[in-house]
């Protein structure tokens, strides 16, 4: 990582007690690259298949679990959380999962799709089942779905459209059209 910004955000992370290392650049056919990205070891939460990240996705994605997650579920639920289940975030494919137009976030690294909470009482919230599903959890999804668009570029949920029923997508692309988030 050889730009001020990425130093400053690996420094950053460090004083979050998130340990990570720090990963080859890449480039793959078709646009698609891993530059300036790490591999996230622990940032204080269990996290399936988290891959490739650049660093102001995976610092973000820390502050999100701690400020947002960590509270809400112990709001709502009554339960901490102890495992987040993502999709993943590196993957070399077009926005919704074409072959061919404007390449997604994820082809970047720039982006994460969370599926659903595991809770200590044994719980599991899903977005799938839970964005429609008890009071507690409706409360508990959408106050995390609020939380994401103040901390990333973009947030996707149930309501922007079928392909994201099942999960939340969060990048740090912001608006083309005035540099704000994106949050549906």
């Amino acid at each position: 990582m050889t730009s001020q910004n990425a130093r400053q955000c690996l420094a950053d992370l460090k004083s979050k007690s998130v340990r990570f290392s720090g990963l080859p650049n890449k480039s793959f056919n078709g646009g698609c690259r891993m530059i300036d990205t790490i591999k996230v070891m622990d940032f204080g939460m269990a996290t399936t298949n988290l891959g490739a990240m650049t660093c102001p996705l995976a610092s973000n994605f820390a502050d999100w679990t701690r400020y947002a997650v960590v509270p809400a579920a112990k709001q709502y639920l009554g339960s901490e959380v102890v495992k987040i289940e993502t999709m993943g975030t590196f993957n070399c494919r077009a926005v919704n999962g074409s072959r061919s137009g404007r390449l997604s976030e994820h082809a970047f690294a720039n982006a994460v799709d969370v599926s659903a909470f595991v809770l200590r009482d044994g719980r599991r919230v899903s977005v799938l089942n839970g964005w429609r599903g008890s009071p507690k959890e409706r409360a508990f999804l959408r106050r995390l779905h609020q939380s994401a668009c103040k901390r990333f570029g973009t947030v996707l949920g149930p309501e922007y459209n079928a392909a994201h029923a099942n999960h939340f997508h969060f990048d740090m692309a912001k608006s083309m059209r005035n540099g704000t988030a994106y949050c549906r």
